[in-house]
């Protein structure tokens, strides 16, 4: 199996505040693994720890046999693109330029004929012709998801890092950013690690599935059998009925189960 992402035994804390502990996983290339689990197991936060946002306490990551931590910035954007859940930032720019800002780590500040084209290129894939010249500030919150996936695109790495890309977006911009994301990995072979809530869209989308619980990893592995009704009441708290849809899981909570949802599980290394 060719590994692209290795975890092993990391450890975060916010301050005095753990987060996790022994997180250990193995992501095989080629593959999009949606990372659930409630608010505040994790996910997030694990993301960035991935992309050398936050720093581990301990543990070791490594893309491709390197460690993320003995590479410079550059190097590790040549590696690693990281698309965030929103844009908090003002950006007074184009579509195009923001989207050329992903071929920096190539080539510096210099652009060229070249650059421009690929740009181009992945314009016209993720199909945002019309809005090319616009100001990304004027965009909506669905197309400047998709302009944030371009410019990670046009980065060209092999490992794609995304947070929460289709919170804050209605269901039609949900499921597209879903298909588009789910066809470059099987189209370029990009391996993507997603932190998502929604479960159904996890479940329809995604090769593999780890399911977090209180800074853990509560279960792991294809969506059927990871997203099932008892994982789903252990780990949310909540009563759901699974059924099963052209080999797809479809969840349908109904119900909490009062006092569940306080119980810490073990830590314990897991590999996809």
């Amino acid at each position: 199996m060719n590994i692209k992402l290795s975890v092993q035994n990391l450890e975060f804390a916010y301050q005095s505040t753990p987060v996790f502990s022994g997180m250990c996983m193995e992501i095989p290339k080629g593959n999009l693994v949606s990372i659930l689990g409630p608010n505040g197991s994790g996910k997030s936060t694990f993301i960035k720890c991935v992309d050398r946002i936050l720093n581990p306490k301990k543990g070791d990551i490594t893309v491709d046999g390197k460690p993320v931590s003995s590479l410079n910035r550059r190097d590790l954007a040549k590696k690693i693109s990281y698309v965030p859940q929103s844009s908090v930032r003002i950006f007074p720019h184009s579509v195009f330029d923001m989207i050329l800002m992903g071929r920096r780590p190539h080539l510096g500040w210099a652009s060229s004929g070249e650059d421009e084209e690929r740009v181009w290129d992945v314009i016209s894939l993720l199909g945002l012709e019309d809005i090319a010249l616009h100001s990304f500030n004027e965009l909506s919150g669905g197309q400047q998801q998709k302009v944030l996936i371009a410019r990670a695109l046009v980065q060209e790495t092999d490992l794609m890092l995304l947070d929460e890309p289709t919170s804050n977006l209605d269901i039609w911009h949900q499921l597209d950013v879903m298909r588009i994301v789910s066809d470059l990995v099987a189209e370029q072979e990009i391996t993507t690690l997603m932190a998502v809530h929604d479960l159904n869209m996890a479940s329809r989308f995604s090769d593999l599935i780890i399911l977090m619980k209180k800074g853990s990893i509560h279960a792991a592995g294809k969506p059927c059998d990871v997203l099932t009704s008892e994982n789903i009441a252990e780990v949310y708290g909540v009563k759901a009925d699974v059924h099963c849809h052209d080999g797809v899981p479809v969840i349908i909570p109904y119900q909490q189960i009062q006092g569940n949802g306080t119980r810490n599980t073990p830590i314990f290394c897991h590999a996809t």
